[in-house]
């Protein structure tokens, strides 16, 4: 990776809906240098894909928690265990291995504290090896960024 594709990805990251004649305005390099680069970033697995980010005030009542996870068993087949099971699941949008502390934190985007009720039995509750679960409930979102910083 060089500088210009570098310059490609920031750009990106920050509007993914350009056209590729505005990218490659935008990198100072040709049109056609750019939809390669572009490409070739997507083949090779740096570019994973292509999102809208929805405002979710805009789209009704939602509550997002941030929940941490303790297993009984930390076995490597159990955490993937755990992570396969969670991943099905639309409400979580983030799942991360953490620590030290709990084993895994996860972001879970529900309507209500009803339906974080339903999730947390289906996937918590009812789940033999987890041990823990201590929930935190957002009241604000001060900053929302997807960026990484190149």
């Amino acid at each position: 990776m060089d500088e210009i594709d570098r310059r490609i990805l920031n750009a990106l990251q920050v509007d993914a809906s350009q056209t590729n004649a505005e990218l490659a305005q935008a990198v100072h390099v040709s049109a056609p240098t750019c939809l390669r680069r572009v490409k070739q970033l997507t083949e090779n697995g740096l570019i994973q894909r292509q999102v809208a980010i929805i405002a979710p005030e805009k789209v009704g009542p939602s509550l997002t928690a941030i929940v941490e996870i303790s297993l009984d068993n930390q076995a490597a087949e159990r955490m993937s265990e755990f992570e396969a099971h969670v991943a099905d699941e639309s409400a979580v949008l983030q799942c991360y291995r953490v620590a030290p502390g709990p084993d895994f934190v996860l972001i879970v985007q529900v309507s209500d504290m009803p339906a974080y009720h339903a999730l947390a039995h289906r996937l918590f509750t009812a789940h033999r090896n987890v041990r823990n679960v201590k929930a935190y409930f957002s009241t604000l979102r001060s900053k929302f960024e997807t960026r990484i910083l190149l």
